[in-house]
Order: structure tokens, then sequence, then C-alpha cells
């Protein structure tokens, strides 16, 4: 029927941003962007957004929820701000300096069936230097994803560049982590013997290289409703091996916890949003004053190589709650296990589907 509209509900994973989008219905399904923008990248803490193409979508906010429960981290030189939720962290939206123009994060709607979303095309994919994400989700329901990215002489190519760090007594690399406005920096180290011989901190280390770190892709839905983002990347690592030293209350710069269930907080920058840390009181362990692994969002690492760090990680070949994935956008959820084994396979010579604990129940 002409003029007819479909609404589509949207909320945070702590539901203090809850709101829903009148659409035409000759508009569906919305197209939908993955940025691999460094911007995105460091603003989330996740491998890239997913953001509606069209712009002019106005939420109407669900009370108590309203545009007062949104952070918003403004980018020097950007022409929108980078909203998100105050309370848990969840990236919402790009919004025009106006407020009048929203580009939604796809993710966090209820109903991503591809009759309401279909993802359309790689953005920026260039700005991760390695391709990151891209390398992996090539195609969407059996069709190849195009990849878009500016000519080289536009500004909007240039890259951020970063170089190795060199730190500390022992004089070995360092990997820095780093939100975007900073207020969230710190380094990691490499894992150590004595980590590689801990019957279960070894479980963070690559089986293919002793020097190097796991990480993993994660679909839940409770980590999907606190980024913003349909995946995080996760590397684990011992907390102990972070600096400068964080304790287990999490305190540095301006990172902020969000206690989603008992015993377990999901920690952000209070500024622009990143996701940082994943910490639960499960994964204190004993050991010399104490291990604490904790993962780690992959999205703000700046390692010089590219977005997923090989010099540094190695991915697991599995999704971790694929099942999520695959309820909340089964294509996507497919197009990426089926491109991830790819891509491990290519890298490291054969799948790594292990799992990763580290003493949780």
């Amino acid at each position: 029927m002409a003029g007819e509209s479909k609404a589509l509900e949207a909320k945070c994973l702590c539901g203090s941003v809850h709101f829903t989008i009148d659409v035409p219905v000759v508009s569906l399904p919305l197209g939908v962007n993955i940025c691999h923008c460094s911007v995105c990248r460091y603003t989330s803490g996740a491998p890239c957004m997913f953001r509606t193409q069209e712009q002019g979508l106005r939420p109407k906010f669900v009370a108590p929820s309203s545009e007062k429960s949104l952070t918003s981290y403004a980018v020097p030189g950007a022409d929108c701000t980078y909203d998100f939720c105050s309370t848990c962290g969840c990236h919402i939206a790009g919004v025009s300096l106006d407020r009048e123009g929203w580009t939604l994060s796809s993710s966090v709607f209820q109903d991503h069936r591809p009759d309401n979303f279909r993802i359309k095309t790689h953005v920026f994919s260039d700005s991760a230097k390695d391709k990151g994400l891209a390398q992996a989700l090539t195609h969407y329901d059996g069709v190849e994803l195009p990849d878009w990215n500016p000519p080289t002489d536009d500004a909007r190519a240039k890259i951020i560049e970063t170089e190795p760090e060199v730190i500390g007594e022992d004089g070995q690399e360092r990997l820095r982590a780093q939100c975007h406005c900073g207020g969230v920096s710190f380094t990691v180290r490499r894992p150590t013997q004595e980590i590689r011989d801990h019957e279960l901190l070894r479980n963070a280390v690559s089986p293919v290289d002793p020097g190097k770190w796991m990480a993993s892709y994660d679909l839940c839905d409770d980590c999907r409703l606190s980024n913003g983002t349909h995946l995080v990347g996760w590397a684990f690592v011992p907390l102990s091996f972070c600096e400068p030293e964080i304790k287990s209350d999490l305190r540095i710069g301006t990172l902020k916890a969000y206690a989603s269930s008992p015993g377990v907080q999901r920690c952000f920058c209070g500024t622009c949003g990143a996701t940082v840390f994943y910490a639960c009181d499960e994964r204190k362990l004993p050991g010399p004053g104490g291990w604490q692994v904790v993962d780690l969002a992959t999205g703000i690492l700046r390692a010089p190589e590219g977005s997923m760090a090989d010099k540094w990680l190695t991915w697991r070949s599995r999704l971790a709650w694929a099942d999520s994935g695959r309820r909340y956008d089964a294509l996507f959820a497919s197009g990426l296990e089926q491109g991830l084994k790819r891509l491990v396979v290519a890298k490291v010579g054969k799948e790594l589907d292990m799992d990763i604990s580290f003493g949780e129940a």
C-alpha cells in the first residue's frame, strides 16, 4: 500500500537507550555498510561498525529513554558525533552536528532479518591496512561483497600509522591499546614461559606461535548490544601483562564499567565509547600475586601491521557464540563462519577450533 510504513525497534543491553523508527515499506530492506575506518574501530573497540545507509531515520525514543541517555563524542574535523549509551557503552549512531541526520547502528535493532536489513558493502577497509574483517567476510548470501575505498588522493584515504614500541627494562616489544580519544591507553607484553607452563593460562597462548596471544570473534547477543556492532574481537590477556599496571578494579584513565550480570564487568571509555575489556570474577586464578585473564577488545589495538594484529595474535577459526549470531543475522554469520575458516587455514595451515577457557563454569 502506498505510504505504508513499518516500525522497527532498537534497544541497547542495559535498556537505557530504547527507540523505534518508522520506515517506508518501499525502502525495505535498509542497506547496511560495514565501516572499517580507524574512527569507527577506535570509538567502538570492535573490528568495524554496521551502519544504515539511510541517514534520514530519526529515532523515536520510548520513555523513560530519551536523547539524554546518550553521550556524544565529537571527533575533531568530522561532520558528525559518535553517540553511545552513557550506561553500557553501546554505540547507537553517527549524528550530524545539527542533530538532524542519524546514521544508525543496525546491530541494535531487535529484528535484523533480511527483509528489514541487508548488508551491502565494506567501506574504508584500506584504513585497517590488512583489510580487517573484510579479509574473512568476502561473501554475503552467496554473493561477493563490494569493497569501497576513496581514491588515494582523497583526504579520507589517509591511514593512521603506528610504530612498534619498546618499553621497559627488558627492552622487549610492546603492543599499544588505545581508544580514539586517548583516555584509555596502555601496552601489552608478549606471553612468557611462565604463562605457557600454566595449566589454564596457557589457553591464552597461540598453539602455533608461543610469542602470540589467542584471539576470537564473538557473536553473542550481550556483546552485540553492549558494543552496538554485530561482533567484537577479543584477545585473551592476563591483566598483569598490561602496562602501566591495571589492578583488578580496572581503574585506568576514563574507563567506565557496566555490570551486565553478577561478577561480570564490561568496560568502555566514558568519553569516546570504545569497548576495552570484558572481565569476570571467575577468571581470577591462583598464582604469584593472583592472575586475572581479561578479554581485550581488538578494535583499539594499534598494531603497525594492521587491525588483526597478526604479529601479536593468532585468530581462532571458530566463532564464539555462533548460534546467537545465526539467530540474529544468519546470512552474516554464515558468510563470516565460512570465510574465517578459509582465512585461518591460509595463515596457519590448519583450522584452530579449540575451546578457550580459564576455569569458568
